[in-house]
């Protein structure tokens, strides 16, 4: 099993909530925090994007820049940039990660997220799609993306990206497990589904119980295999380990009952342009509740929550059933990271030898069948 982290770039930390959160959105707390992270068994960081303050988030800094900043502070971590296709070109922001890639010795990575808040179209005076149509364009910007990575003279015609004799060069490192930068992509929606499993290296998922998470992993590989492809599996969590159980889930408790119920509420109406806005109602948030939306990627429905034995445990079983990386959220993020490097991650290598053979190991980014 692979660990991220969400960077917290953002201000207002990683739950809607007036509790004690001593996590700050600096860059100055961020490069210590990473540099702790890969130290403590991270290998991933993804930073957020916000493009104007909403819900909470007062202050955000911008996610590419931020993300080349950790990487050429720390030695091993990858560093992931979300991104709004709509907001960047695929073929300027090719160019740009493929220079952080050579600055950071094959680290950089990219998470096309379809988009979610009207708000930042509308204030950005650029147009706002409707839901499957924010995932048709976000399929063709992955697919220029790669085609800017790994072709000369790159040609694509779509209907909302063109290239015509397009050579970036120098091209992203190629390293022997990945070919290019990594693309990250989120979305639970059938639509999100169908693109992750004909284009993304990586397919996201919000926080989910065990049998969400295995349907998304069977949907998705379906299809995946149909098209030859393979995909590998992240899923958020928001953990909380604490020496005892009844600790744990105090500390939750508390989170939600001091929720900053304007802002949930804000960000409940905001999301509705998401899955429920899909025509199967199907996706992103489309079920939550408002104690899942305190965590604003359902973070809390992943239930690793208790003490490291029981966390490691959960853990455990969702690489049994298929999720290659966990993308962890905490409260006190200096203090909490480094718990887990030397609490649960133990327990979770553990118990990952105790494993048949093989189980849950995912193949090399990009692997064709």
């Amino acid at each position: 099993m692979k660990f991220a982290y969400w960077v917290p770039n953002v201000s207002g930390g990683l739950v809607t909530s007036t509790i004690e959160q001593r996590t700050d959105w600096t860059y100055d707390y961020n490069r210590e925090l990473a540099v702790l992270a890969e130290d403590n068994g991270f290998e991933y960081a993804l930073s957020q994007v916000r493009y104007m303050a909403s819900y909470g988030a007062a202050y955000q800094q911008e996610s590419t820049s931020f993300s080349l900043a950790l990487l050429l502070a720390t030695q091993r971590l990858k560093v992931i940039a979300a991104v709004h296709p709509g907001l960047w070109h695929p073929a300027v922001l090719a160019k740009l990660i493929a220079t952080a890639d050579h600055l950071s010795g094959g680290r950089a990575a990219v998470n096309v997220v379809s988009g979610w808040f009207k708000g930042e179209f509308t204030a950005l005076g650029e147009p706002w799609l409707e839901h499957d149509e924010r995932y048709r364009r976000s399929e063709e910007f992955i697919r220029v993306l790669r085609a800017s990575w790994t072709e000369d003279d790159a040609q694509f015609a779509g209907d909302f990206y063109r290239l015509r004799g397009y050579d970036l060069k120098p091209k992203p490192l190629a390293t022997p497990d990945r070919r290019h930068p990594e693309i990250f992509q989120g979305g639970n929606s059938t639509a999100a589904r169908a693109m992750a499993g004909r284009v993304s290296d990586w397919y996201f998922s919000n926080g989910k119980d065990f049998d969400g998470i295995s349907e998304q992993v069977d949907e998705v590989g379906r299809t995946a295999s149909a098209h030859g492809r393979t995909v590998r599996f992240g899923l958020n969590a928001f953990l909380i380990a604490r020496d005892t159980e009844a600790e744990a889930r105090e500390t939750l408790r508390e989170i939600v009952a001091k929720a900053d119920v304007q802002a949930v509420h804000g960000f409940r109406d905001a999301v509705r342009q998401a899955g429920a806005s899909a025509a199967d109602k199907k996706g992103m948030w489309a079920d939550s509740g408002f104690d899942d939306l305190v965590q604003y990627n359902d973070g809390f429905r992943s239930k690793l929550i208790g003490t490291p034995e029981q966390v490691a445990h959960r853990i455990v079983e969702y690489k049994r059933r298929g999720v290659n990386l966990l993308l962890l959220g905490f409260l006190h993020y200096l203090e909490e990271v480094e718990y887990f490097g030397r609490h649960v991650l133990p327990i979770v290598r553990e118990l990952e030898a105790a494993l048949p053979t093989g189980a849950g190991t995912p193949e090399p980014v990009g692997v064709t069948r």
